[in-house]
């Protein structure tokens, strides 16, 4: 049985969109927390020009698995066992990396160690793609996020929406700079980096 997440199926088409115009160069794309497999499935077909890199801890692998099994993509692998706070990670070079829904399920030091990590394994030219729910200058962008973060905290107080402020310094420090902010449905955004070169 296949995991299934209803707003990774809502969100696909959206992302995709944003993606095409990020992505059009890029060769070989880390997804970091690939979730269901959902994603991964889903933009490796639509991108056929790219290698999609899944990733995510083990327990989730399962399920990953279940979707590339099926899907039977030549240009999609993994899934590879990638904890962001672990020193070394499974890929040591790629063009782009793509993460949703990430950030604010993570503690805030495994935040840090993931953008620290990404300027590690980032070629130069390469882009970050993040897919999420974002706070400006500290406010909540709409009811439903602070609703959202409320219940986020409720199940982990280390969780929690980022601020894209704190997020842009992080970035700023892997050597990372900030090209792009797209409005997402859902009161998501995709924020976008470049490490230049």
């Amino acid at each position: 049985m296949k995991p299934f997440s209803e707003s990774c199926e809502q969100n696909k088409q959206p992302i995709l969109e944003v993606l095409q115009q990020h992505l059009a160069s890029a060769r070989r794309v880390l997804e970091i927390g690939s979730g269901t497999g959902q994603h991964a499935v889903f933009f490796a077909a639509q991108l056929p020009h790219l290698h999609w890199l899944a990733s995510d801890v083990p327990a989730n692998h399962p399920g990953i698995d279940a979707w590339m099994g099926e899907a039977g993509l030549a240009n999609l692998s993994g899934p590879l066992a990638l904890d962001v706070n672990q020193p070394d990670w499974p890929v040591v070079d790629c063009d782009a990396v793509f993460s949703a829904n990430s950030a604010h399920i993570m503690d805030w030091p495994s935040v840090q160690n993931m953008f620290a990590g990404i300027g590690r394994v980032l070629e130069a030219g390469g882009v970050f793609c993040l897919y999420g729910p974002f706070n400006y200058e500290g406010r909540y962008t709409s009811d439903s996020n602070a609703r959202f973060d409320a219940w986020l905290k409720a199940r982990d107080p280390a969780s929690g929406i980022r601020d894209f402020e704190t997020l842009a310094a992080l970035a700023e420090d892997a050597g990372l700079t900030f090209i792009a902010d797209h409005a997402m449905p859902a009161n998501n955004r995709i924020l976008v980096w470049r490490k230049p070169g």
